[in-house]
């Protein structure tokens, strides 16, 4: 062998290595097929390649990348993709191998086609390449098709050179032997490379449904708040990026990667993943007396018996005193009127608010010591101790126990996350999820963390989760706030030390809470907002 075919061999044995390497660190799929048709140009000094891909239906090739140096053509890869190449059928009507393009022949039987001189071969048509000379006065001569096979013998492409040339004096010859292994080995090493991309994308994709799935189930049992595991992880991103956009000097360090969204995106898909185990009628509490179903109607069957007892008791009396039948019956009217009066105002009660006054609640207590006759002929108060707990709550619908239920859903989130063997890239999805119901003054939960202990993204999440559940109109036990009213209250918890003041600062400053509503809020909660009034806000600005 002489020096110069080792040096040549030498050389493309290196382009190999390179390219070794380089589909190790390539993610994007159009540079990885782009560095793939280059190095097979370099290692037989091809002047043009093209590049097809086998389609989802395995029928035809699918053009990807073309480049000629002489014509100064790149399409596809780096560059915008062209219309005008079309895609090759690998069967024809009557559902034949198509045999007859050089493509198909080399795709269907798996086998390599070296060509010396196309216009003199009368195996294949090559009426495309042919136009294609005419088009661009170039002359196709010499030419190499070899099938990208994967490491099961599956076809993922073809590789297509033309025009090998001599680098002593740039004469078309033809390709070798040497060219077609080296093109082989090449083209065996990136199909293994480009399967191993699609498996990793196959396998995250079905990670991501499996995810989805938890979310359904949660959709499921829970229609009330399913729709907040989709809006917060929009309601993060939108954040995210004004923060990434910002440039204020707190965040100058906060910066994402694709990586970085993605590991982002699915800790808000799964931020609530724990409200899976947590029980249906604490989630779908729309009223205080609600378990499986509302017990304001027991309540109402109690106020039938006094009722019809008072009748018994006052038409009784006046039976024996007719004399006084006009008083007994004007006392009966106004017992039977407060009696109403009562009902009405449990049944007020029962719906819950966002504060319950003092005197409110004692009236409950003294509704609760009136007493009524069970079917057994016992004498019973007319509210349980439970009733009277469950209708003096102070705010909402749920009980100090009932909302240790409902907290201990980011607890089991957690313990969820992190029984995980995450990868690497994903390996802060449980502290990003677990933190949103952490404040910044320590008095969050589950594990009571300050905003030092906690990252940009759990902090983001914290305020993603908190206005889409301020703004939100689907849920039984409260309305949709208005945008004014939802940036009022969170303006107040920047204050008080719940949610981060920076973070709350780029949320206003940059229109995220607009962004947010005119995706997903109602038109009618979408008001004018005054930003100068919003609390916290125009007081300090971050530098």
């Amino acid at each position: 062998m002489s020096e110069l075919n080792q040096l040549q061999i030498a050389q493309r044995l290196q382009h190999l290595t390179e390219l070794s390497l380089a589909l190790n660190g390539l993610a994007d799929t159009n540079s990885l097929l782009e560095r793939i048709l280059q190095t097979a140009k370099k290692l037989t000094n091809a002047d043009g390649g093209t590049l097809y891909r086998i389609d989802k239906t395995k029928t035809q090739l699918d053009f990807d990348i073309a480049i000629n140096d002489s014509l100064h053509i790149h399409v596809g890869g780096s560059q915008p993709r062209s219309t005008d190449m079309r895609a090759i059928p690998l069967f024809d009507e009557n559902g034949q191998q198509n045999l007859q393009a050089v493509v198909a022949y080399a795709a269907n039987l798996k086998q390599s086609i070296r060509i010396a001189d196309v216009y003199a071969a009368d195996l294949f048509s090559f009426s495309e390449m042919r136009r294609f000379d005419e088009r661009n006065h170039y002359h196709c001569q010499s030419l190499l098709t070899v099938p990208m096979l994967n490491h099961e013998s599956e076809l993922i492409g073809v590789l297509q050179l033309i025009n090998a040339t001599d680098p002593t004096n740039q004469q078309i010859i033809p390709f070798s032997e040497t060219d077609q292994s080296f093109i082989e080995a090449l083209a065996s090493q990136a199909a293994i490379a480009l399967s191993n991309q699609e498996l990793i994308y196959q396998l995250e994709n079905l990670f991501e449904s499996l995810v989805n799935l938890i979310n359904i189930g949660i959709d499921e049992k829970s229609p009330n708040t399913g729709r907040h595991c989709q809006h917060v992880p929009e309601l993060t991103m939108m954040l995210a990026e004004a923060v990434h956009r910002s440039d204020l000097a707190v965040f100058k360090d906060f910066k994402m990667s694709e990586r970085d969204r993605r590991e982002l995106w699915m800790a808000g898909l799964l931020h609530d993943c724990g409200k899976i185990t947590t029980p249906v009628h604490v989630i779908e509490k729309s009223t205080k007396l609600e378990t499986i179903f509302d017990r304001i109607h027991l309540i109402d069957a109690r106020f039938e018996i006094l009722r019809r007892d008072i009748e018994i008791r006052y038409l009784k009396m006046a039976a024996e005193q007719p004399a006084n039948q006009n008083k007994f019956m004007s006392e009966m009217q106004q017992a039977l009127a407060q009696i109403e009066l009562d009902r009405a105002f449990l049944r007020h009660a029962n719906i819950g608010g966002e504060r319950m006054r003092d005197e409110d609640q004692e009236r409950v207590q003294e509704i609760a010591k009136q007493s009524w006759i069970d079917s057994h002929g016992v004498q019973q108060h007319l509210l349980t101790t439970d009733e009277v707990e469950n209708l003096t709550i102070k705010a909402g619908t749920l009980t100090a126990e009932e909302r240790k239920i409902i907290n201990n859903h980011i607890a089991v989130t957690i313990r969820m996350l992190e029984a995980l063997p995450w990868p690497k890239h994903l390996k802060n999805v449980p502290e990003f999820a677990g933190g949103h119901h952490e404040r910044m003054d320590g008095k969050g939960y589950p594990r009571g963390l300050t905003g030092e202990q906690m990252s940009v993204q759990a902090r983001i999440m914290a305020i993603a989760d908190i206005f889409e559940a301020l703004s939100a109109k689907d849920r039984p036990y409260k309305t949709g706030k208005t945008l004014t009213e939802s940036l009022d209250i969170l303006g107040k918890f920047s204050l008080n030390g719940h949610i981060d003041p920076d973070l709350f600062h780029v949320f206003v400053k940059e229109k995220v809470y607009l962004e947010y509503a005119k995706k997903f809020m109602d038109s009618a909660q979408i008001d004018e907002v005054d930003e100068s009034k919003i609390p916290g806000y125009h007081l300090a600005i971050p530098t």
